[in-house]
This record gives structure tokens, sequence and C-alpha cells, in this order.
């Protein structure tokens, strides 16, 4: 792919558009970025760009700028604007940054991705394998950008990387070595508009793999199982409900891989992830680990030492014999349910963000038989509160200093206090990190006037 002295487009300037300008430049390429922040609030990055010739549109997009280019790339979660959809429609190519990076890079993919669980399966799966002593290197959303490696990259490095529907949206050619499909649920219908459409983003790396390929499976979701019949790839199955011949099982109390023999790996009950969700994250990492070889004694030691990944399940502070709970990546309604069955106490649930398109009714059955009250915040309070009138008791706080006051307040002994938001960050934060660091820091304050403890 020649990129000397082409057009291109990044658009949008965060950590990915930084990236991409990186490699773009150093291959010549005639880099233009449009952003919809001002100059002034991407602050310092602009300036060292320009000296090394990066052009710039801030406070909005030039459609003139689309059509003027001879590729553009859209950054993960730019939203599909008017402006590509007509750029598409004169034939000019938009691929995404995975796609750009596959054309260049050296090594072996693996691709994880799914609704819920990609950062803890893909960080998991990148610690096993690095821990057996492989050259995996952690990428995507989770680590840095894959193109970022394409420059330094060797055959014998193995690149673990957790994609989006964003990103598999502007791919053609995307075809790593290994594929895992975790789950599917309603996500992202604000930015893919039907269900439909965002599983067929999602399915599209299944499609295109071959013979040579591997797909990992959840044998328990019967629309990631129905992608079995139309991948031509290896099929490698996990499930907690039953025992593939060829995968991975969460049976009798233990991990359970079978690959012509039987083998035992670990006990469910010592792995340290609660829920048994993270349960089908394990078995996705430990069947991504072993098509690469790796001996069941290393799988099982980095599985016992894993424990997880901030902001996700994350235990903070016990306060008044109350447990925080900091799941701020629970950015869907899915996710959410996930958290809530990971407790056998009462639970005072925090909600709202900005709504991502999802059914906030389907909360309704778990809420009833889990939730003493919840208190909501952000945007999409409103809509929570009508999906769940009459099943728990709600209030409304303005900001988190009010939600976890609020949360402590009607919390009794014995009780957590989830933050599982259902909902992105992005009304009231720049992403969910910033809104679990505000929380634990909210959290933190309440316990200095209580007098409360670490966990």
């Amino acid at each position: 792919m020649e990129l000397s002295a082409k057009k291109i487009l990044i658009v949008g300037f965060e950590r990915t558009g930084e990236a991409l300008c990186r490699f773009l430049s150093a291959r010549g390429a005639r880099v233009l970025v449009t952003e919809k922040k001002t100059e002034n609030d991407l602050a310092a990055k602009v300036g060292p760009w320009k000296e090394k010739g990066v052009l710039f549109e801030t406070g909005g997009h030039r459609l003139e700028s689309f059509l003027e280019a001879d590729l553009i790339i859209p950054s993960p979660g730019v939203p599909p604007l008017p402006e590509i959809r007509a750029a598409r429609d004169k034939g000019i190519p938009v691929i995404s940054e995975i796609e750009l990076a596959s054309r260049f890079l050296q090594g072996r993919v693996v691709a994880v991705t799914g609704s819920n669980g990609k950062s803890t399966t893909t960080t998991l799966a990148h610690k096993i394998l690095k821990c057996a002593g492989f050259k995996a290197h952690l990428a995507g959303n989770i680590g840095f950008p894959l193109i970022s490696f394409a420059e330094k990259s060797r055959p014998d490095h193995i690149y673990v990387t957790e994609v989006s529907s964003f990103q598999l949206e502007y791919t053609d050619r995307f075809k790593p070595g290994v594929a895992a499909f975790l789950n599917i649920s309603q996500n992202h219908l604000d930015w893919h508009k039907t269900f439909e459409s965002y599983f067929e983003a999602k399915k599209r790396l299944f499609l295109r793999l071959d013979e040579a390929g591997a797909a990992v499976l959840n044998r328990d979701d019967p629309l990631v199982w129905g992608v079995a019949g139309e991948t031509a790839a290896r099929v490698y199955a996990f499930s907690r409900k039953r025992t593939p011949a060829r995968g991975a099982a969460a049976a009798g109390g233990w991990i359970v891989l079978r690959n012509g023999k039987t083998e035992r790996l670990v006990r469910t009950s010592r792995i340290p992830l609660p829920g048994l969700h993270n349960q089908e994250n394990v078995m996705a990492a430990v069947l991504i680990a072993h098509l690469f070889g790796v001996a069941a004694a290393d799988i099982r030691r980095s599985v016992l030492a894993f424990r997880g990944l901030e902001h996700r399940l994350e235990d903070v502070l016990v306060v008044g014999g109350i447990r925080f709970v900091n799941d701020s990546k629970a950015t869907t309604v899915d996710a959410t349910l996930k958290a809530l069955q990971s407790f056998d106490r009462p639970i005072v649930l925090i909600l709202g963000g900005r709504d991502k398109g999802g059914d906030f009714r389907l909360l309704r059955r778990t809420v009833r038989a889990r939730v003493r009250s919840a208190v909501l915040v952000g945007e999409a309070a409103a809509k929570i509160e009508a999906a769940l009138q009459g099943v728990v008791p709600m209030q409304h706080a303005a900001d988190y200093r009010e939600v976890v006051r609020a949360a402590y307040a009607v919390a009794r002994r014995g009780d957590v206090v989830l933050l599982a938001p259902a909902a992105t960050s992005w009304d009231m934060f720049n992403n969910f990190e910033e809104r679990g660091r505000t929380f634990k820091r909210e959290v933190r304050r309440v316990a200095g006037r209580a007098g409360g403890r670490r966990s």
C-alpha cells in the first residue's frame, strides 16, 4: 500500500489519531487532521505535529476535506458522519486504523471482540502469553493502537488486540490468525442505529477467516455460536453449560480444556475475578493461549495471579460495613446485569450517563431481585427512572459527590454500593476511567468522614 504523497484525512485526534500521524508522516503522506474540538481544546498536542507538517482543521469538519482526500481513517468511536458517507459515495476509501495496520504489520494478530468482557479477556490472554515467554504485545482499545507497532513489528511477535464494532465497520482485509467472539447484546445503537448492523460489523471479522485461522466462540450465546456455521476457520468453543469436544468448559467446579484430551486447569472457586461472566472471559483467554501452545501449568499460574482491571468490578473500600465496588466500564445494560449477578448480598446501584440506545427495561427483573435502592445520575436518568418505575426506590443526584453520599445514606451494613451505570460517561466525563476515578475519590472522601478502612 503506497502512502507517499497521498492526501490522507484522519478524523479525530485522540490516542489513535496521534499514532496515525506518527506512522503516516514517516511514510511521506500528506496528513490532515479534522477534529470537532477547537485548537484550544487540543492544547499543546497540536504544536509538535504542525512542526512535522501535519495540517489541522479544528472546531468542526469541512466536507471539502473529505471529498478531496485519497484515503480517510476515522478514529474509533467517531460517529458515521454525513461527510464520511458522502466520501464513500464518491468512491473514496474509508478504513480503520486496524485495517491500515494489518497492511504493514509483521507477526500474528489475536483479535478479541464482543459486547462485554473484551478488555479483561484481552489483558489476561496477553499476560498468559507474555509470562509463557512469547513476545506478546497488548494492542487496540485496551493497549497501544495496533498501528503503533507496525514499524518495529517482527514475524515472531504476537499482537493481542481488543477490537470494537467501530473499527470493524471500516475493514475489508483485516484477518487475524485467532479471533474470539465473547458475546453479543444491545450496544452502540446510537452509532449503528440497529442491532442487526451492530452484529454484522462484529461478524464480519469471522467471515473473513480462512482454514488457517481459529475462531474462539461462546457456545452459550446463540447468535455468537451461529457464526460457527458461517466461518471457514477452525472453531473452538467455550461454555458454562456444556462440555464441547474442542474447547473449554466450566464443569464440575473446574475450568476444563478439551482438545483431543481433557485437562483440568483451575478450580472455578479459585479464579480471583468475581462473577460467572468472568469464568467465560477466563475460558476464552485460556483457549487463545492454548492455540499458541502454552502449557497448562503456565496457563494456570497466570490465571491465579490475575487480579482484573481497574474499573471492572474493582473493590474500592469498605466503609461502615458497606462495600463500594467500581464497575464504571459497565456501559451497557448487559454488562450491568452481569455485574449485579456477581454479588449475593443487597445492592445499592448507581445508574446513568449518556444513553447508547439500550433497553433499560431489561434490568427490571434482576433489579427487583437484587437491588435495595438505585441512585440515578446523568443524561439517561429520566429514561432509566421510567424503565424501572415501581421496581425499586430511586433518587436522583446532580454529581458524583452527591451520588456517593446518597448511596451511602441508604445502604445498610453488609450491602454493596455498586457503580455499574449501563451508560457511557461522555455526558459528564471524558471517559469511563475518569468517571471511575471520580467515584473512588468520592468514596475515599466519605470514608474519611466516616472513619472507613480499606478493603
